[in-house]
């Protein structure tokens, strides 16, 4: 138990009208009684100094990837860090780094296809070099990365500009964890980090940007199964860009992108002959500068679009990409997928809260209001995490879906701290407030964490019938396993698993299947 986890059990324990004599019985009564033996102790010290070791461990190895990685592009090569790793210790160690770059390609399958190491494989390869060695481990790793830390030189003009790039790269990760669910801010922190460094790193060039998702095609299928829609764009484009098509048999080499699953750069797309121009206005001479189309991966290192820039709208002669500016627009391109898909996932908990509710409604009539909240990081120090409401359903059955936000902060809504009690513990929360009886059921994340929060409101009834309450209890239930198989598939070591066909064909955004899969399930299981 943690503390907040601990509080809770000891306030549900004693309940509401409990007397301050009594609450000091209490705990005077626990502080004699309970006992510690030295095993305890020592397992305990022990779980500590582990847990210790670990978060020192990361530290150090995600310090040491920003050192190599200076133009945060999200990746390390793969061959550039195992040839300098031969060299440790005078090349003494190639058999154990040979074994653990084995191990590491059987974990991460794509690394022999794409040689490229992202920070988790990074610091997984490490780890397995230094588990290869003979000696303590931690020392080891320790030796590695003061090694591969003094093997490269940064001055403090490219420290000064991986730190800006980096801060960049974290706005657009924000943006998703406060978006509510939708993508428009991730969209804006996207281009707003683009202009920024285009600005600060790159000449001050003038950029368009623009982001195009690959999706089957049912417009046009003789012209390909897929196509790329312009989703994005910056706002001087949009009239021409915005919500366009682009078919495989149309100009362009953002098809070839996408499947060559590399960035493309065209130097001078006036003398390329295959580039697709939206912008018909402008003039054949007018149609220079440089272009260049990153295909945007998923966490399986599959294309599911492009990120594409250019310089047709600045007419300087010296508008060309340089490396620097292309591994950062890299790690562009990478965050905003963590941000796309981080925001897919939070669309699909609220499907799967939707078709939750929809379902409860008709079986538990007792309960007034369901209030659905997600738990978003808080915007400054003062707070560490706020409550943005979500969905709001009644007994009838009508939702209203907030789109504009509407956020709970721990200092103003005294009345909601049951709520934050919840999400703390992570916990059920029983209370009353104002003569309205509520409860307080997190919705959980993969390690516990409360990622939601469902407020049941049952009016003046302190208990739900019998019945109602265990359809409430399934409903959960059911919620929670859908959400959990959400989250799996985001991982990177888990592939998709279906098992109803409509799973398969749906798109993901039809997540509320989920929750009738795991439904008919349990009545499998009853019967």
């Amino acid at each position: 138990l943690n503390l907040p986890q601990f509080v809770q059990l000891m306030e549900t324990f004693v309940g509401e009208d409990i007397s301050l004599p009594t609450v000091k019985r209490l705990i005077a009564f626990i502080r004699e009684e309970y006992k510690q033996t030295e095993e305890e102790k020592m397992e305990q010290l022990e779980k500590v100094h582990h847990i210790s070791c670990l978060a020192k461990r990361k530290l150090l190895l995600e310090a040491l990837f920003e050192t190599w990685d200076n133009n945060a592009s999200g990746f390390l090569d793969l061959e550039e860090v195992d040839a300098v790793l031969s060299t440790f210790k005078e090349g003494m160690e190639k058999e154990a780094l040979r074994k653990a770059k084995k191990h590491l390609c059987s974990r991460y399958p794509q690394l022999s296809r794409v040689g490229k190491l992202p920070p988790k494989a990074f610091q997984t390869f490490l780890e397995l070099v230094a588990s290869e060695f003979t000696g303590d481990e931690d020392e080891a790793i320790e030796n590695l990365v003061e090694f591969l830390t003094t093997s490269v030189e940064r001055s403090r003009m490219e420290r000064l500009q991986s730190l800006a790039r980096r801060k960049w790269l974290y706005n657009i990760q924000q943006a998703a964890e406060t978006s509510g669910a939708s993508m428009e801010p991730v969209y804006k922190a996207v281009f707003k980090a683009l202009s920024q460094d285009a600005e600060a790193h790159g000449d001050n060039k003038k950029i368009s940007a623009y982001i195009a998702l690959l999706e089957e095609n049912q417009l046009s299928p003789g012209r390909g199964q897929i196509l790329l829609h312009y989703v994005a764009c910056t706002a001087d484009d949009a009239p021409y860009v915005l919500n366009q098509i682009l078919y495989r048999d149309m100009k362009g080499v953002s098809f070839a992108a996408v499947e060559e699953g590399k960035p493309i750069h065209v130097p001078r797309v006036q003398l390329h002959g295959n580039i697709h121009f939206w912008n018909y206005d402008r003039p054949l001479e007018e149609r220079r500068g440089s272009l260049l189309v990153l295909p945007l991966h998923d966490a399986h290192w599959r294309v599911f679009g492009i990120l594409g820039l250019d310089t047709l709208r600045d007419q300087c002669e010296k508008t060309i990409f340089l490396t620097h500016e292309i591994s950062f627009y890299q790690g562009v391109s990478q965050a905003f997928s963590k941000a796309y898909h981080h925001v897919c996932r939070l669309e699909n908990v609220l499907q799967i809260t939707v078709t939750a509710l929809d379902w409860l409604y008709p079986r538990a009539p007792s309960i007034h209001t369901v209030t659905t909240y997600l738990v978003e990081p808080g915007k400054d120090k003062t707070c560490d995490y706020a409550l943005r409401k979500v969905i709001t359903t009644d007994n009838t059955g009508q939702k209203e879906i907030h789109s504009s936000p509407v956020l709970l902060l721990r200092q103003e809504n005294l009345l909601r701290l049951y709520l934050f009690k919840c999400t703390d513990s992570s916990g059920v929360i029983r209370t009353s407030v104002c003569g309205e009886h509520h409860i307080a059921v997190p919705l959980r994340d993969l390690s516990g964490q409360a990622l939601g929060v469902f407020d049941i409101s049952t009016g003046h009834h302190q208990k739900l019938p019998p019945h109602e309450h265990n359809e409430l209890q399934k409903m959960l239930k059911m919620a929670q396993a859908a959400c959990s198989e959400i989250l799996k598939r985001s991982l990177e070591e888990t592939e998709p698993t279906y098992i109803l066909e409509a799973e398969h064909t749906a798109n993901l955004r039809h997540a509320g299947i989920l929750f009738y899969r795991f439904m008919l399930q349990d009545l499998r299981e009853c019967v």
